[in-house]
């Protein structure tokens, strides 16, 4: 068909020439803020940038059998063992100017409140990834940060090596390799100075991997209700046959669901909730007691406008805050999964 001489069209007259925009008043955000520690984790107030608590071991049970008429006999008490974290800064910044919080937006009314929302989730974010990983602590120094250990460089020592299914040393961690070991030095004061070794090959995770660390920590006393894992980890687990049948109610009228994750995993040491993690390191897993993990804040998280110096609005958004491992031997992991 042929356009007429003269006649007029949008590809020749453009938003310069008077069409008006076609714009949604939204802004549709994608914000994976799936923060489970920090969302989670008891909350408690530090009072310095060393953050320390007290962890109490029992002597492991014995034959204690008394004779009729016997004078008592004593031992010392063992004292508690003193650990501590250091607290870490983290920050965010914007800056705004004037003219564009004053002029007519699409889908916000102030771009500082924007901005300072988005930060703030940004931050939370951060912080669960600094709790979640193998950061060492470190008091840092005039010229650099502070830093906390994450929950990978507190949890050491387990029951049993899954790569032999035998008991071994403190630091010694679940593997699911033979021939190959990583190493989690133990922490029985201060805080954890000495790195963690990751293993020098990986191996597919097995329901007897995950049933030896769970095993490790029941047997220390935890109940690690919450294992943590990433998506490739989660679709290993969803294929374990000791995972709970789940049950789901649907209105006749609606159309049934499809699951396909496994939410619950039952094993010989309790039920264990399946958390899918964002940004945890992939080749590990970690069973978590929840009662003997909190979140120290020496500052709470805030929004603050800066000084100004222009034609502008400067905001930050801090925390300072530390991981509490109130007793890691409660909790465990698996680590060199591939």
């Amino acid at each position: 068909m042929t356009i007429l001489t003269g006649t007029s069209q949008t590809f020749g007259v453009s938003s310069g020439g008077g069409i008006r925009e076609d714009l949604e008043d939204v802004i549709w955000d994608l914000f994976p803020e799936d923060t489970w520690c920090v969302s989670n984790f008891d909350k408690v107030d530090a009072t310095s940038t060393t953050h320390e608590w007290l962890h109490q071991e029992l002597l492991a049970a014995a034959t204690n059998i008394g004779i009729e008429g016997d004078d008592a006999t004593f031992t010392s008490l063992t004292p508690p063992s003193r650990l501590g974290n250091y607290t870490q800064i983290l920050s965010k910044t914007f800056l705004v100017s004037d003219t564009l919080e004053a002029v007519k937006k699409a889908g916000r009314g102030s771009e500082v409140a924007r901005g300072a929302m988005v930060k703030m989730r940004e931050l939370k974010r951060d912080l669960e990834y600094a709790i979640s990983r193998n950061t060492l602590a470190s008091a840092g120094g005039s010229g650099t940060g502070r830093t906390m250990a994450g929950i990978e460089q507190w949890i050491a020592g387990y029951l049993n090596n899954a790569a032999v299914g035998v008991t071994t040393t403190a630091s010694t961690a679940v593997v699911p390799t033979a021939g190959t070991s990583a190493t989690t030095p133990a922490v029985v004061s201060g805080v954890p100075t000495v790195a963690l070794t990751d293993p020098t090959a990986a191996a597919v995770l097995s329901v007897q991997f995950l049933n030896y660390a769970l095993q490790g920590a029941w047997s220390n006393g935890g109940d690690p209700s919450v294992i943590l894992t990433t998506a490739s980890q989660k679709a290993l687990i969803d294929g374990f046959t000791s995972v709970a049948t789940r049950f789901v109610n649907v209105d006749a009228a609606e159309q049934s669901p499809i699951i396909g994750a496994a939410n619950v995993y039952v094993s010989d040491f309790g039920r264990h909730t399946v958390i899918l993690h964002r940004y945890m390191r992939n080749g590990t897993v970690l069973c978590l007691d929840p009662n003997y993990w909190a979140i120290a804040f020496l500052r709470r998280p805030m929004a603050r406008e800066l000084a100004r110096t222009g034609d502008g609005t400067k905001y930050q958004i801090i925390t300072e805050a530390t991981l509490v491992a109130r007793n890691w031997q409660a909790s465990a992991k698996i680590t060199g999964c591939s």
